[in-house]
This record gives structure tokens, sequence and C-alpha cells, in this order.
């Protein structure tokens, strides 16, 4: 049920209206959240200035009308606010003057499709043109997911949306882009599960490609080989990936006939209690510790800190992944990054446990350069790094 504020030029802005002490937060359709890296985020904010990169019709809310008590206690620059009374205030899509468009460069189709109809959460998949017949060379599946702390975005963001068609493109494969339930209003592990709910959706296609059902028309007739998948994440996403990794295991039985051969994170986002020096600083042009600190205040489960499985992989209560099996593993980050103390442990750690792992460093790079800027230089450095992991890890 919606509450209405009347907001900056007498404009009303739906607010979700939540239960009293102790709050609840009330769950509303993943498809019309956005979602994004924070390093997106703050450079939005920082083109926009003076006039911010959130619409004020949008943003500034009349307090009177709210109730004097009633004030924002978590604000992601707007696009996300969380309010003392536990409601949730979110931007739409249209409300965010983004600093660049969604690119159609006329390589690719794709289409939206709902993979999860009893929370109505949908995915986006991109086809490559020259694939638009079935032919010898089958194409490869790659899941993408996105990031944005766990708490906003969507794979209609353009620079989502972007990352995907050169993904495609220059990979030569069906990506699969699910979104997914965000924080404050769905705490982790839900991100997690609607990540496994999707690639069990594209489990279902497989079977029915194999018998008579009828399968997705981009899947059967033997244009995609569902023996051929990686997972893709990017930030948050990244994040994502490991934790689907270690869920399905080496081989992906659980998923069978999909087989997962390899995952690419591009500079996960984890956490931890004690801070790495990359973490103290200093900050990036476009990230900072409050805005990761943010982001796992919002996302993990009330009461728990960084150190928390789902944010430390390693941490004091984590499950040991000495005994998991597990896929091949590519890491990719920034030089620059504020994250990459923290994926170098990661990566340095599963290494030592034996797992087959790779770690590769862009110097001088920022997070969420592939992302955000899909068609530069490094861009394309990084996505023959990953079209050759792919090869590597066919079979």
């Amino acid at each position: 049920m919606h509450a209405y504020a009347t907001t900056f030029n007498n404009v009303n802005v739906p607010i979700i209206k939540l239960t009293e002490s102790p709050p609840e937060f009330h769950s509303i359709p993943t498809t019309t959240i956005p979602l994004c890296p924070p390093s997106l985020l703050l450079y939005i904010y920082t083109l926009t200035e003076p006039s911010l990169f959130i619409d004020p019709s949008s943003y500034f809310l009349n307090h009177k009308n709210m109730g004097s008590l009633t004030h924002i206690v978590e604000d992601c620059m707007g696009v996300l606010q969380l309010f003392s009374d536990g409601s949730v205030h979110r931007c739409s899509l249209k409300d965010i003057n983004f600093p660049f468009p969604a690119v159609n460069d006329n390589s690719v189709d794709f289409k939206d499709v709902v993979f999860d109809r009893k929370l109505n959460i949908s995915l986006r998949v991109y086809r490559p043109k020259s694939h638009a017949s079935p032919t010898p060379a089958n194409l490869p599946v790659v899941f993408y997911f996105h990031g944005g702390g766990f708490c906003v975005g969507s794979r209609v963001w353009p620079n989502c949306h972007n990352c995907c068609i050169r993904l495609a493109s220059e990979l030569n494969a069906l990506v699969v882009a699910p979104d997914y339930r965000l924080a404050p209003e769905h705490k982790l592990p839900a991100a997690v599960d609607d990540a496994l709910t999707a690639v069990e959706w594209l489990q279902r296609e497989a079977l029915m490609s194999e018998g008579s059902g009828d399968c997705d028309a981009w899947l059967g007739g033997g244009m995609v080989d569902f023996d051929r998948v990686y997972v893709v994440g990017d930030s948050s996403g990244g994040n994502m990936a490991h934790h689907v990794a270690v869920r399905l295991g080496a081989g992906s039985v659980k998923v069978a006939p999909v087989r997962v051969r390899g995952y690419v994170l591009l500079a996960p986002f984890f956490g931890g209690v004690e801070r790495t020096k990359s973490e103290e600083g200093p900050s990036e042009t476009f990230l900072n510790l409050e805005i990761l600190d943010r982001f796992w205040r919002l996302s993990l489960p009330k009461g728990e800190t960084r150190d928390h499985p789902m944010a430390n992989p390693f941490g004091p209560n984590s499950p040991s992944l000495e005994e998991v099996d597990l896929d091949p593993i590519l890491v990719i980050a920034g030089g620059n990054e504020m994250l990459k103390d923290r994926v170098e442990i990661y990566s340095r750690r599963l290494k030592e446990l034996g797992k087959k792992i790779e770690y590769v460093d862009f110097h001088g790079q920022q997070h969420g350069f592939l992302t955000n800027d899909p068609y530069s230089e490094v861009a394309n450095e990084a996505l023959q790094v990953i079209k050759r992991f792919m090869i590597e890890n066919s079979n």
C-alpha cells in the first residue's frame, strides 16, 4: 500500500509505508528497482552538480506532511532513502539523469523475460544478430549479475545494458542478465537465492529443449550450448557469483543439463570488520568507504557485521571452503580499487586451498571500469582476458 508525501513543486511521490516498530521492510517488484555499482552513483552525482542527478520532484520530501519525527537515516544519493519510521523511497528510472545513453550498436538483439513469476522478477537476454538461426557453433551462455551494493540498480540501467551488449558481441555468447531482490527491503541472502533461481530457469529451458516442451525460441533448436555456461558478476554481482559457485559446486550437477564451466568475478564486493590498507584509502574518484559501509548496513541481516559469511568468505563464522570443490574462477580488479586488497586476499586464500583461480590486475583502473565504460581500450583488453578464460575452460 502506498502513502503519498507532497514533494518539491507539489509533485506527489509514492513511498512504501511499512509496519510499526520493529519495522518490517515491504516487498516491492524487483522489475521496478534500479541497480548499479556505487562508483556509477558517485560518477553521476559528480557530473550533474549543482542540479543533482535526481529530479528534485522525486527527492526533496516535505517533512511537514510526513511528520516532524520522520527523517532520513540512510541516503544513497537520492536513488534509495531509508527513513526513521522504516519506510523506503526509491526514485524511478526516469528521474535519474544518466551521463550516458543506452547503446544500440546493431550487433545484438535483446528481450526481457520473467524468470520468477511468483516474485515477478525479470531478466534480459542478449543474442548476437549473427546467430539469429542455428549454426554448428552453438552459442555459450553467459550470466551477468550486475552490481550496486545489493541495494540499487537494474538490468535496464544503461551501464549494465551497454556492458551486456559488449559481452554478447565480443564473446559471441547468449548473455542472460537477471534482476534480483534488493536491500533493505530484502536482506541477504535474497539476492543470491534469486541468482540461483535464474540459473534454475535456464535449467528448465534446457530440459524443455531436449524434449517436446515449449522452451524459449532463443534457447531451443540447437541455438545455445547448455554445456558451456559461464557466470560473470560485477561488484556485488561478483560476490553473488562466488556464492553461486559454492552452492553449485564443481560440475554444477544440481542444474544439469546446464554445465557451468567457470566464474568471472569483476572486483567482487567483499567486506570484513578488519580494514584492509586499500579500504582505508585513498578514496577513489567516485567511491569511498562511507558508501561501502552504507551498503553493508543496508544489505546484511539485522545485527550482523561485515564478517558475516555473505560479506566475508573467510570470516570467523564463515564455513570452510577447503573441502568445497569449485569450478575455475577468474578474478579481475583495477589497480587503484579500494577493494583491491580484499580481492587479492580472496584470490590468494582460494589458491592456497588448491582451487583453480586466476587473478588479473589492470593497472591504474578504478571500480567498475569494464561495466561503466565497456567500449574503452582497457575494457577491450579485459574482454580478451575473459574470452581466453572461457576458451581454456570450455570442456
